[in-house]
């Protein structure tokens, strides 16, 4: 039962550790590439 527990605590922890880094990687494209325009560009 115990292998099972910490299986379930390490996926958990894999997937919050996943979101957290797509996060921070988001991030930093957006910060690279700054919006040039696009789909609603042509509106004012």
């Amino acid at each position: 039962m115990l292998i099972f527990t910490l299986a379930a605590a390490m996926t958990l922890a894999m997937l919050i550790a996943t979101a957290i880094s797509l996060h921070d990687e988001a991030n930093r494209v957006k910060l690279e590439n700054p919006p040039r325009g696009g789909f609603g560009a042509h509106r004012r």
